[in-house]
């Protein structure tokens, strides 16, 4: 047997409406099998909180095996985990089709499935990852939300600290009056017809709730882009794509919003529409998840599948247009230099480094610094009060790394950004940064993170309005 496989990870279905799926004595065998085979190992123990943590409990043993650690306390370990899948695409040996078939962040969510079914999630966590209801109730009031929500209101801070446990010092996403959606209605944008794509791509851009509801102006931007790029784009959004859900193992929830987001972009895929997730996550959900969550038998599984192969993350679907069509020519070289992280849930689509690739094409593109260490973040989990600093210190190499490329950038009187795909981890990296202090001489501080397609848009003389 050979230790690891030199085939491509491939994944299982998600098997959650068999009954074994909950059975208590065979998710605890299953648990303490894959266990075991980590503990032999330990390549992961530098990828997040959660492979320290087991390990420590074997450590802490007598006989320093896992026979000796309680299933109870296996809690923990659980928790820890942020299914960002990096240790399913870069670390793990022994994935399927190896005969081991490990697959430790499903078997993570197999475990908050099983708890969920149990006892319901608790009502902060449930309430706080309603991300349609909430950012339809804010941007009726969106000013006082964000006043609210700053990390330097030491008055509502603590408040939601104490009620929704929320860390008073984690940065959180703003809020926009105007969703994405309506403002796209508004906005008249004409196709450039000089570009090579004219006539030969159109494209929908499946909003997402971060888009649609926190950043409408890096949505607006990105279609003005498309758009000077040939690119004709209606911008869709019928619901959330359910990550938040699956963090907590609500499945059920996931899947009938698979369903109804699936039905709803399906005749624009039947139109000859792309179909372009403008944040990582809720690519990785339509491309792989969803697939996987939904059974073959059931009737919505056609349109699942077929979402699936015609959903593109955006910096991919700009590399894309690049390769086979063709890009109109930029006005101005790359901006300046970046410290691009790449984040973990494009990572694992398995696609490459399509944000590099992208901004690769630009003349100038030879001050990049890739950053491919997760950032710690973790949707949800690294906001949360008994996770924000575990968050950071995850994501301490990566702030380190920034605040280096930000330190050079600024000797030379360089602009420089500081940029990743996902706009949850670029807070955290900024925060990251700015929490280095004195260990980096104080780096020049960011006074936002950057996307990397809105650098890409500055060559092409497009900007935020809010900018």
């Amino acid at each position: 047997m050979r230790e690891g496989s030199l085939q491509a990870p491939v994944r299982h279905p998600v098997d959650w409406q068999n009954p074994d799926f909950y059975d208590e004595a065979k998710l605890d065998a299953e648990l303490r099998r894959v266990f075991d085979i980590c503990h032999g190992c330990r390549r992961c123990f530098n990828l997040c909180d959660s492979f320290p943590r087991l390990f420590d409990l074997i450590d802490a043993t007598p006989s320093g095996e896992l026979h000796d650690v309680k299933s109870e306390s296996f809690k923990p370990v659980v928790e820890a985990c942020t299914l960002c899948d990096m240790c399913f695409m870069t670390k793990c040996p022994y994935v399927p089709p190896h005969v081991f078939d490990v697959d430790f962040p499903h078997l993570m969510l197999r475990h908050r499935t099983a708890e969920a079914k149990k006892k319901p999630i608790p009502f902060t966590d449930r309430e706080i990852t309603k991300t349609d209801r909430n950012g339809e109730l804010a941007k009726h009031a969106a000013h006082l939300a964000n006043w609210a929500t700053s990390t330097d209101n030491r008055l509502t801070r603590p408040l939601m600290e104490v009620a929704l446990g929320v860390h008073h010092d984690a940065a959180l996403p703003a809020y926009a009056s105007e969703t994405f959606v309506h403002r796209a209605k508004k906005d008249e944008l004409a196709v450039n017809a000089a570009a090579p794509a004219y006539g030969k791509r159109k494209a929908v851009m499946y909003a997402t709730c971060s888009i649609n509801y926190n950043d409408p102006d890096l949505g607006a931007v990105a279609r003005k882009l498309l758009a000077k790029n040939g690119v004709e784009t209606e911008v869709v959004y019928p619901g959330c794509c359910g990550m938040p859900q699956l963090e907590q193992g609500n499945l059920e929830e996931v899947a009938g919003n698979a369903k109804k987001v699936s039905a709803a972009l399906g005749p624009y895929i039947d139109r000859g529409y792309d179909i372009i997730a403008l944040v990582p996550s809720c690519a990785l959900m339509l491309k792989l998840e969803w697939p996987l969550l939904v059974h073959e038998s059931d009737p919505a599984y056609t349109n699942i599948a077929k979402l699936a192969q015609a959903t593109f993350d955006l910096t991919e679907y700009i590399v894309d247009l690049a390769q086979h069509e063709g890009l109109a020519p930029a006005e101005q070289p790359l901006a300046g230099n970046v410290a691009l992280h790449i984040a973990c849930h494009a990572r694992a689509q398995n696609m490459g480094a399509k944000a590099e690739q992208m901004l690769k094409l630009l003349p100038g593109s030879d001050k990049i610094s890739v950053l491919e260490r997760c950032s710690g973040h973790g949707g949800s989990w690294g906001v949360k009060k008994e996770n924000f600093e575990v968050a950071l210190k995850i994501g301490k190499p990566v702030a380190r790394r920034a605040a280096e490329v930000m330190k050079t950038a600024e000797e030379k009187q360089e602009q420089a950004f500081i940029a990743s795909e996902c706009p949850l981890a670029a807070l955290h990296i900024v925060q990251g940064v700015e929490r280095l202090g004195d260990a980096q001489s104080e780096p020049q501080k960011m006074l936002r993170p950057w996307n990397p397609v809105e650098i890409f848009a500055l060559s092409y003389g497009i900007r935020r309005e809010a900018a």
